[in-house]
């Protein structure tokens, strides 16, 4: 029955195309201007010839009726920008091929589908009704603008809500990354990837987060996406917390986030505070970098802070033993310990004896002879040499030795 119903409705279309109906829907536009009617009559017309053919064909108009309207609900309606189903028929370089159940096959580009997504033959997929028919005639499917169509009202919803959503990032662009939201690309900007700079955008390939949505356009099929802004907050939270426990004396973890000239500023967890260079070492240091780098995990001791805790010092040094204490039992008068020169002046060099103690060779103690014009012509920082305790100031934190020949 249902090749008899192909068969017939091919029939009725040949009818369709026949020289009387043309002429007679011509003529009926004439009458009426070239309104939407002269359709009406040509349909008209139509179903009466269909009718004449059914009937010589031994059907009545009312089973033709019946049976063209059985047929047309074993058909699809396709409508551009419609989402349907399809399955896989075949994958190529390039393309993949989809079966919708229309008169052809329609065509994705590749690129479409995820790369770290497996397709077979025969997988079900859905896609969007982009084009009837291309250059080469066949139908232009869309998986990106179908993944897009359905998570669309989930992803506005969070938007407007202003929650968070976890996306992957899956590779690096021109300014910024791809991330996977919900099955669809979003972009991250450079500037919204962390709270500092960052310039190696590889380091983040692969890594799963959680990110806000600043920006929508539907149209465009555009989602801007922030993991900067989950920091941000995360961070305000978090200084909050040390804020409300932070107390003098106490000994707290930080991570070091900018080195200076004159100190580092370590972050206790969403507040900053700064470790200076005299408070890093009870030994002499040339800069902050010798003992630190950035990124570095570190304790220190909170020293003091200002009212509203704005500006905190930090304290390094402090969690190690006060050097001089019991200096004058391992440093007695009249004996000779090794040291190195760290300093020169013009008075005299200071040779450090160990991390924090410190000892002056005067200019007049460097030779039994003629004493040198200056220190440097004797000596040199990092060297060496080996000095006679002459007295122990622990008070002043001094030591005055003699330079010992060998």
């Amino acid at each position: 029955m249902a090749e008899e119903i192909v068969n017939n409705e091919t029939a009725l279309n040949d009818a369709s195309n026949s020289d009387e109906l043309i002429e007679a829907g011509m003529e009926n536009a004439e009458k009426t201007g070239g309104d939407s009617k002269p359709r009406t009559n040509i349909k008209d017309m139509l179903t009466k010839k269909a009718a004449r053919f059914f009937n010589e064909s031994g059907y009545s108009e009312k089973e033709y009726i019946s049976m063209l309207d059985m047929y047309d609900k074993t058909m699809k309606t396709f409508e551009l920008g419609n989402i349907v189903t399809g399955t896989i028929l075949k994958i190529t370089d390039d393309s993949v091929i989809v079966d919708i159940g229309f008169k052809s096959e329609g065509i994705i580009n590749l690129h479409e589908f995820n790369e770290n997504t497996d397709i077979e033959l025969g997988d079900k997929v859905e896609v969007l009704l982009d084009d009837f028919e291309n250059q080469e005639g066949q139908m232009v499917l869309s998986k990106q603008r179908a993944d897009f169509m359905r998570v669309w009202d989930k992803i506005k919803e969070i938007y407007e809500n202003d929650e968070k959503i976890e996306g992957r990032m899956l590779r690096r662009i021109k300014g910024g990354i791809v991330v996977n939201l919900l099955g669809v690309d979003a972009f991250l900007p450079g500037s919204q990837i962390d709270i500092r700079q960052v310039k190696d955008f590889d380091q983040y390939i692969g890594l799963t987060t959680k990110l806000k949505i600043i920006k929508l356009n539907k149209a465009r099929r555009n989602i801007v996406v922030s993991r900067r802004a989950v920091l941000e907050e995360e961070r305000a939270r978090m200084r909050e917390d040390v804020l409300a426990e932070l107390e003098i004396g106490q000994t707290r973890e930080g991570t070091v986030k900018n080195i200076t000239d004159f100190g580092a500023f370590i972050d206790l967890g969403g507040v900053d505070g700064l470790l200076h260079i005299t408070d890093m070492s009870w030994g002499r240091i040339s800069h902050p970098s010798v003992l630190l780098s950035i990124g570095d995990k570190i304790k220190v001791k909170v020293l003091n802070f200002e009212e509203g805790k704005t500006r905190i010092s930090l304290g390094m040094k402090q969690l190690t033993p006060y050097p001089w204490e019991g200096v004058e039992e391992r440093y007695p008068k009249d004996s000779v310990v090794p040291g190195r020169v760290v300093s020169t002046t013009d008075y005299g060099v200071f040779v450090e004896l160990e991390r924090g103690i410190e000892g002056l060779v005067h200019i007049s103690e460097m030779s039994w002879t003629q004493p040198p014009k200056h220190p440097s012509k004797i000596f040199n920082i990092g060297d060496e040499i080996k000095c006679m305790v002459l007295n122990v100031d622990k008070e002043g934190e001094k030591n005055f030795a003699r330079h010992q020949t060998a």
